[in-house]
């Protein structure tokens, strides 16, 4: 993990680096809180599997889901650049974007 990119209601994102491959990714742990509440370990599970079974080009793609000592994780493709979070606080959005 090279750096905290932000955290929420259910843990921290990170930026990585994948060392097989080489590639930037993006790595979501679970919180110790989220891991001891049974319905947000399931919303965790839920999105995990239901991202890694989608294949289109404005999803992004799901490298692994694991467990390691920092708690449960997703590994997903990394985008640089802004957060819907802070594209939404801008203002409405016009219908072409």
């Amino acid at each position: 993990m090279l750096f905290r990119l932000g955290s929420g209601g259910m843990g921290e994102v990170w930026k990585g680096e994948d060392t097989r491959s080489g590639r930037e990714v993006a790595i979501k742990v679970l919180s110790p809180e989220a891991v001891a509440d049974t319905d947000r370990m399931k919303r965790f599970a839920m999105e995990a599997n239901a991202t890694s079974a989608l294949d289109h080009p404005n999803i992004l793609a799901v490298y692994e889901v694991g467990q390691s000592d920092a708690g449960p994780y997703i590994v997903t493709e990394f985008v640089d650049g802004e957060t819907v979070r802070s594209i939404l606080m801008s203002g409405p959005l016009p219908l072409a974007r």
